[in-house]
């Protein structure tokens, strides 16, 4: 690829001063701002009031994912802390909830701090005490494949699931720009209030001001919504270091698509608005799988990050058709839930396929999800965060909220 201005990262740069980071969330979910970007116009608003703010008829799909406790600390008879980041469980073709349900032990990959530490042929011991009737908890944990960083934990009670372990002996892994320890408090406000399936590493934070009161309103207004869940890596933080932005790496990520997503889908084609960047490439990924379905390609249902940009306008299936070969698979196969992986890479320049909109946070300078957001509103991605910063709105996960309307 030759590099030209408008593919270098510092095209996609701004200046978030740290102070504009917000460390803790507000106590009410839905009292955060809200930038509205309607066809070039900005106005600011209460999020509170969204329900009203959104087009008539629109149709909202979250990501449901949960996020697990994913970081454990071990500490050597010599003093030495391991701290095991646990990414994915292994082999990943299996669902992360169904892993989550796994007893007695589990195979994950994960990122280990202090690793030079911790021997190949060494086995680390974390106990838990027990609470009130509670048991307490013996895990182990000891290298299954080194150079793939994949580790084995072990615990008794062996009838315990993996994830109720891990909801005592690990901590909620905070995003490092956060710059503090999590609190107990973050178990509860670093999830959405619809989180339901368990296995992200990291929130889709677009939903973290949704509050019963707004899914109330949403009612009301005839807003109707839907469910699929994008296992959020930690990945998501990575940020782009090549100078020309399409040499990144884009990190795969585990999402499950149900029949009754496909179906409702197909009656909403023309309304769909995606809570959270997540939610925008799950839904996106939706339409190249179908079309590799249609295509008759090998592993239909893992995309990588190029074959969005390498597919022939004149070979792309309409929407319908693709989606609708991904239901009659399915149905074909009396499935009803689907496990996917999605390498996704939306660019400028990408042409979006099913979303009309994005409800999102403000995020990272020179991450991809501002080369999502230049993709959905071009340059003034620009204009919406300049207006934001002389705003006094808060950045990042725990930060204000935008609806962007193109």
């Amino acid at each position: 690829m030759t590099e030209s201005n408008e593919w270098l990262l510092s095209q996609f740069q701004y200046d978030l001063p740290d102070e504009r980071i917000a460390r803790f969330p507000l106590a009410q979910r839905d009292a955060s701002k809200l930038l509205v970007y309607r066809k070039g116009q900005i106005s600011h608003e209460t999020f509170a009031n969204l329900p009203a703010l959104l087009p008539k008829g629109s149709f909202l799909v979250f990501n449901n994912t949960k996020v697990i406790p994913a970081r454990l600390y071990f500490t050597k008879p010599t003093g030495s802390v391991i701290e095991l980041f646990l990414l994915s469980p292994f082999p990943g073709d299996l669902p992360i909830s169904q892993s989550m349900e796994m007893t007695g032990s589990a195979i994950w990959q994960g990122m280990i701090g202090n690793r030079k530490r911790w021997k190949r042929d060494e086995t680390l011991v974390l106990q838990l005490p027990g609470k009130g009737e509670q048991q307490g908890i013996d895990m182990s944990v000891s290298w299954y494949d080194y150079d793939q960083s994949l580790v084995r934990l072990s615990w008794q009670p062996a009838d315990l699931t993996f994830a109720q372990v891990i909801q005592n002996a690990g901590e909620i892994p905070l995003p490092p720009y956060l710059k503090r320890d999590p609190t107990e408090a973050d178990r509860d406000t670093y999830q959405t209030v619809y989180s339901k399936q368990e296995g992200a590493v990291a929130a889709p934070t677009a939903g973290l001001h949704f509050t019963a009161a707004v899914f109330d309103n949403l009612l009301k207004q005839g807003i109707d919504h839907d469910y699929l869940a994008l296992h959020v890596g930690a990945g998501t933080f990575q940020p782009i270091k090549t100078e020309d932005v399409r040499q990144h790496h884009m990190h795969t990520e585990q999402v499950v698509y149900t029949r009754q997503n496909l179906q409702t889908l197909l009656q909403h084609l023309e309304t769909i608005i995606p809570v959270g960047t997540t939610s925008m490439r799950a839904l996106e990924s939706l339409y190249w799988m179908g079309a590799r379905l249609i295509h008759q390609e090998s592993e239909p249902f893992f995309l990588d990050q190029q074959y969005a940009y390498q597919l022939p306008a004149s070979d792309q299936p309409s929407v319908e058709a693709s989606l609708t070969a991904v239901w009659q698979y399915m149905l074909e196969r009396n499935q009803e839930s689907l496990v996917a992986h999605t390498g996704i890479y939306i660019t400028p320049g990408y042409k979006l396929k099913l979303c009309k909109g994005i409800i999102t946070n403000f995020h990272q300078p020179g991450s991809t999800l501002i080369l999502l957001i230049a993709a959905l509103i071009g340059d003034d991605w620009k204009k919406v965060y300049n207006e934001a910063l002389q705003n006094d709105y808060r950045f990042l996960s725990y930060g204000d909220s935008s609806l962007l309307l193109p």
